[in-house]
């Protein structure tokens, strides 16, 4: 007796559209390349996370492109999954070190919701479980068998993200009060709410992509989100390379990088020899 009526197990829920993810490639190695550049010539190494987070998404559109001419292949799919999955965590990594470093900057420790030493660990550290978390549950989502356990591990995930982010806003919210109505003496000589601004900014993108993701997995695989590819190019693709091109325009570098903070360094030692 022929099984032909014997419903398959479909990896794709539509044709994975090659020039929309060749347009994302683009995109997103250009903004890449010209974080390399400015990290290099800022000596910015706090930024490695986001370019190799800019990589992630780069090869996970790649892998969209690959699937196309074969949407049974379980290593394409894997790929752009897990990498498209992961990637904003990396970017959230180089977003929480960004505040130490501004604090440390401005010599704010004393305004800081949460110490300097710990702040960023405390992010860094949810980030990564946020991450590896995210990680083993996206390697679950191919298979039929264990596709509602790795559902519900990515969207355990994405709620520590999300969690992380939202505690991340207030912590950064609070200094920034904090800092303006009390300002210390190095931050009245630093543009330090331009970079702010550009943290909640990106926060914000990082934070709206997490809830679509959320809600992409909770309406599990028959839902709208997930069988319409468009909705993955709004709410992931845009957000994220716009979180990327944030911090090409406003670079973190230009204030706190390691040549800038050497330059402060051996200017105020030569002030102080006068």
């Amino acid at each position: 007796m022929s099984d032909d009526s014997t419903p398959k197990f479909r990896l794709w829920k539509y044709e994975p559209s090659v020039a929309a993810a060749a347009i994302f490639m683009v995109l997103f190695i250009g903004t890449t390349f010209l974080h390399v550049y400015q990290m290099i010539r800022k000596r910015s190494l706090f930024f490695v996370p986001l370019v190799i987070g800019g990589l992630f998404e780069f090869l996970g559109y790649l892998g969209r492109i690959l699937a196309h001419n074969d949407q049974t292949s379980l290593s394409f799919y894997i790929m752009q999954t897990l990498l498209l999955l992961v990637a904003p965590a990396l970017f959230a990594a180089s977003i929480y070190m960004i505040l130490g470093r501004m604090i440390a900057h401005t010599k704010a420790e004393s305004l800081a919701p949460i110490r300097r030493t710990w702040l960023t660990k405390i992010f860094v550290l949810g980030d990564v479980f946020s991450f590896l978390v995210q990680a083993g549950g996206g390697g679950l989502l191919a298979r039929a068998s264990s596709q509602e356990t790795g559902k519900r591990i990515v969207v355990v995930g994405l709620f520590i993200q999300i969690v992380m982010f939202g505690v991340f806003m207030i912590t950064s919210g609070i200094l920034h009060r904090r800092l303006s109505s009390t300002p210390t003496n190095a931050s009245l000589s630093t543009p330090w709410r331009k970079y702010m601004y550009s943290l909640y900014f990106a926060s914000a993108l990082i934070l709206i992509r997490s809830i679509f993701r959320v809600a992409e997995f909770l309406g599990g695989p028959t839902g709208t989100l997930m069988t319409h590819e468009v909705y993955l190019y709004i709410f992931d693709g845009v957000l994220m390379f716009g979180t990327m091109v944030v911090f090409n325009v406003v670079h973190p570098g230009n204030l706190i990088g390691t040549k800038q903070l050497t330059d402060e360094t051996e200017l105020n030692n030569g002030s102080d020899s006068r």
